[in-house]
């Protein structure tokens, strides 16, 4: 296909049509993006209650606000009908790859929703890709699967791949400021997604092919999982040691180079770092290659909430109590702070083993009121109040997620024993009813 094509100048006089297919946190911040820049946007989305939501000018992600879901105006049509797949011009693929039961590779979103686009794509359109994924998706499975529609991918019609790079609620960046690799199958379908994306971006950063985008993604996420491994088996043996490893933290990072701080924690959480190292490592089993150093990482990481709820055993013990039958009160749900954001949130999994250990466990999120359906975990629970009265009933407050909503000094002064796996009380960390975990 020509490098300078009609669909071009189409995204550069903003008549093109655009399709957003995944409606969740990181494809309606696409969406709006697109109609700010003056586009015409149609969101697709399975789920029928947030495309009624959307149609009625409201939102279900904490962050982003009706009033930015209004300001799309007339530009944005969210539905559940497919077809008009047809009418797109290009077409953004934002939908969730998770992990299946044996932590392998869950692509059966990405490649149902291919084999939807196959039935209605014609020539001259683009499709790009952006949810997390091995390298050699795109331009391997994905690329066949479009080819049932009889299209040839860099003859017919445009094929590329942008990873996400959404950090819901971060405040120094935004979909617009943070740069986007893009890497086509052809050099002409790199250009096409390059046009697209720069209406919408700052910064473009094309890259030699989809996989080069694919693996990039991969390693920036595969980067902080390492590093947050390593500070979290740190924790353990500076804890054993007597040593404050925030302190530790603290002092490191006055080191004007060669060093970038990583936090400990009670374990992963979110869509891209506990989830993302595990298609590299399964990708790699094709090639012979064990990746040991990754695989390792992955292992502490998610050892991290049993060691958060032995923390909690013991602490327990020091107060003449038992696990069985303890009340407990996890503050937190969402993966990380200010956000109503749990996917393979740790704290999930703490409710998981401390009810297996049969102790009686609660939690409070101000941005969760309920627990909704999950894939992985049966969790029937509401979040209780926060309240002097509430706290004073536990004997144990595990925070687990440092929600600025969250007073250290209200949590002191009322609750009786509080395991802190996110530094909140810091200025506490010496009285013997706050423990570190």
């Amino acid at each position: 296909m020509p490098r300078n094509g009609p669909l071009i100048k189409k995204i550069e006089s903003r008549s093109a049509n655009i399709g957003v297919i995944g409606l969740g946190y990181v494809g309606l911040p696409i969406v709006i993006a697109f109609c700010r820049a003056g586009f015409q946007v149609t969101g697709f989305d399975i789920d029928p209650v947030k495309v009624d939501l959307l149609r009625n000018g409201k939102s279900y992600i904490k962050h982003i606000t009706p009033e930015r879901i209004r300001e799309t105006g007339g530009l944005f049509t969210p539905t559940n009908d497919f077809s008009a797949l047809s009418g797109m011009d290009a077409m953004v693929i934002c939908v969730p790859t998770p992990l299946n039961e044996h932590r392998e590779p869950d692509l059966s979103f990405v490649f149902n929703t291919t084999r939807e686009i196959s039935r209605y794509m014609r020539k001259g359109q683009l499709i790009v890709l952006e949810s997390t994924t091995y390298p050699g998706t795109t331009d391997g499975e994905m690329r066949e699967l479009l080819g049932s529609s009889g299209l040839r991918a860099g003859t017919d019609y445009h094929l590329a791949f942008s990873p996400e790079r959404e950090d819901p609620n971060n405040g120094k960046f935004s979909t617009r400021t943070i740069p986007k690799i893009v890497g086509g199958y052809t050099p002409a379908c790199r250009d096409a997604a390059c046009a697209l994306y720069s209406t919408i971006v700052e910064k473009v950063v094309p890259v030699s092919s989809t996989r080069v985008a694919e693996a990039a993604k991969l390693l920036e996420n595969i980067y902080r999982a390492v590093n947050i491994a390593m500070v979290n088996e740190m924790k353990v043996l500076f804890d054993r040691m007597e040593i404050d490893i925030w302190e530790v933290i603290e002092a490191a990072k006055t080191k004007p180079f060669g060093f970038h701080a990583f936090y400990p924690g009670p374990g992963l959480g979110g869509h891209c770092i506990p989830v993302d190292p595990f298609y590299l490592t399964w990708k790699a089993r094709k090639y012979d290659v064990t990746t040991k150093f990754i695989e390792l990482a992955g292992e502490i990481n998610t050892n991290m909430p049993y060691y958060v709820v032995q923390k909690t055993i013991e602490a327990l013990n020091e107060s003449g109590k038992s696990i069985r039958g303890s009340r407990v009160l996890v503050l937190g749900l969402a993966y990380k702070k200010d956000v109503d954001d749990m996917r393979e949130s740790p704290s999930l999994k703490l409710l998981e083993i401390l009810k297996a250990r049969n102790c009686q466990v609660d939690y409070n999120d101000p941005f969760i009121p309920a627990v909704p359906n999950l894939r992985r975990y049966s969790i029937n629970k509401r979040s209780v109040a926060l309240t002097a009265e509430n706290l004073g009933r536990y004997d144990c407050v595990i925070i687990a997620t440092d929600h600025s909503a969250y007073d250290p000094d209200f949590i002191m002064e009322n609750a009786r024993l509080i395991v802190d796996t996110r530094n909140l009380l810091k200025k506490f960390s010496r009285s013997g009813k706050v423990v570190r975990a």
